[in-house]
């Protein structure tokens, strides 16, 4: 028989292909006399049990038959042997094995809970992401420094950088004056006001956040309604869907589509050239078929015309010396993300940089703009970001990843329009965010096993994007002007959302799976 270094050096080198084919160069192995194998890369050392855990989480492939297979399973199964015929020699094997069982179980139990939590509603999302996160510090799923790790601070500064830029441009003045000259272009006609609103808002919403776009709309939409003494809630409808098709054509309309951006590499541009085709259509489509469902509360009266007219929107701008530094900084910006995947920096450099230089020439109370910030939604990400790190830390999204591509036998197309509609429907109950942060490990780690991920990606930021239509709780958007019909006394039900949102969402995916065929599959 073989001497246990002889056999360990074996395993060594059979580890090392499995390494290569998942194209890990960078970690070096060595064993101990105890048949320990350790390994080390530049920043950590790993004991053997930890190591397993790696292989265990991160060790699978997928062959081209479309069946899976864990390469290292002959490597684990020899050192169990080993272990039981060498005593002692190998005691990290079944208890490291029961451990990881055990933390899974925990880990999603954590991520359960925290989800049913949101959805609720009973308590703070904050609250509920932030306590999740600490749970999975405390259960010693993740270490404080796994956690962090985790964070997608790119995303977070995006985010920051041009909610600061909004809260200064909104001070301008320059949202309402917008909405004015728009109603009166269209001579109190409320079916064109309706139209123009809905391009404006899914314009605004792809160059910025879905939640500040409604929240500048939406108000100015109740005043004209009140003027013209018209329902508010055809318009409220049309601008909250336009809101979420809109935020779906480019990087920063949308968090998902930052997240994704962020994690996949892809650029400003990207999304417009691969995403914008498709939304145009759908905007189109939707203009028309709301212009039928509404058609009979969309009636001009005689004296709207004259009303609007009263109005003056050059009274909206409130500084116009803030408003040209707000136009000149929104320009900056916006060639900023379309070019700083060329440039090589970050989009969250570009939004951090163009709030600064607004901060700077706008001579804005910092104190004021800065308190201005959603931090909430800022922590929220945060922590969550944090619980769905320990899915991965336990190897579920593994898991999931395995059990995804055994179901679509390792196609491609069809794992993307399993992705598209699985997040299309997820994403009208579930807020899109946490889905897509447990998304993405997923198809990274889909990358890491050698299949080609680009549909996947715009097919899970079509499915999440516009899957948030779907009903009143399935985008941020649709709650904030929902509540502002509300205060206004205009409530917008869930059921009442859910007779026009719904069908609405599954027509414009499968508009999306006839546009991802013809660019993928055809």
């Amino acid at each position: 028989m073989m001497d246990i270094k002889t056999l360990l050096e074996d395993e060594i080198d059979i580890l090392y292909t499995t390494l290569d084919r998942l194209k890990i160069y960078d970690i070096r192995l060595s064993h101990t006399k105890d048949g320990r194998i350790f390994a080390k890369d530049a920043d950590s050392q790993w004991t053997g049990k930890n190591f397993y855990k790696f292989l265990l989480n991160d060790a699978i492939v997928y062959n081209q038959d479309g069946t899976s297979s864990v390469l290292t399973e002959h490597t684990l199964t020899y050192l169990r042997q080993l272990g039981k015929h060498y005593g002692a020699a190998f005691p990290f094997m079944e208890l490291e094995e029961n451990n990881m069982n055990t933390q899974q179980i925990i880990a999603i139990s954590i991520f359960a809970i925290v989800m049913i939590l949101i959805i609720s509603e009973k308590i703070d999302r904050t609250v509920v992401a932030l306590s999740g996160a600490a749970l999975m510090f405390l259960f010693k799923i993740v270490t404080f420094e796994e956690g962090i790790s985790h964070i997608d601070f790119n995303t977070l500064f995006v985010l920051i950088g041009m909610m600061i830029v909004v809260a200064i441009v909104k001070k301008s003045g320059l949202f309402e004056y917008v909405a004015i000259l728009t109603a009166k272009i269209s001579k109190g006609d409320p079916s064109k006001i309706m139209v123009y609103f809905m391009i404006i808002t899914a314009v605004l919403s792809a160059i910025l956040d879905n939640v500040t776009t409604v929240l500048l709309i939406g108000p100015m939409t109740l005043v004209i309604s009140d003027i013209l003494s018209i329902n508010p809630i055809p318009f409220l409808m049309t601008q909250i869907i336009a809101s979420n098709v809109g935020g779906t054509s480019t990087l920063i309309g949308d968090p998902p589509n930052i997240m994704i951006g962020s994690a996949a590499g892809l650029s400003f541009g990207d999304f417009v050239v691969n995403l914008g085709p498709v939304i145009l259509i759908i905007l189109l489509l939707l203009i028309f078929i709301f212009k039928f469902i509404y058609r009979k509360e969309l009636v001009k009266s005689p004296q709207a015309e004259e009303l609007i007219s009263n109005l003056d929107e050059k009274k909206a701008i409130q500084d116009k010396t803030l408003l040209i530094k707000s136009l000149f900084v929104l320009a900056l910006i916006l060639v900023g993300f379309m070019t700083h995947s060329k440039l090589g920096i970050e989009s969250s450099v570009v939004a951090i940089t163009g709030a600064c230089i607004l901060l700077l020439i706008g001579k804005q109370d910092p104190h004021e703009i800065i308190y201005s910030v959603e931090w909430p939604t800022i922590a929220f990400f945060a922590g969550l970001f944090i619980v769905v790190g320990g899915l991965s830390n336990t190897g579920v999204i593994s898991m999931l990843a395995k059990l995804l591509v055994e179901k679509t036998h390792g196609d491609v197309i069809l794992t993307m329009f399993l992705l598209l509609w699985i997040s299309a429907i997820v994403s009208s109950f579930l807020d899109n965010i946490p889905f897509v942060a447990t998304l993405i490990p997923l198809i990274l780690t889909m990358h890491t096993q050698g299949m080609d991920v680009t549909p996947l990606w715009w097919a899970t930021s079509l499915g999440a994007c516009l899957g948030g239509n779907g009903t009143l709780i399935g985008a941020s958007a649709n709650v904030v002007l929902a509540s502002v019909g509300q205060k206004h006394g205009y409530p917008i039900t869930f059921k009442s959302f859910l007779k026009v949102g719904f069908p609405i969402m599954i027509f414009t995916v499968i508009i999306s799976t006839i546009y991802l065929t013809i660019k993928f599959a055809i």
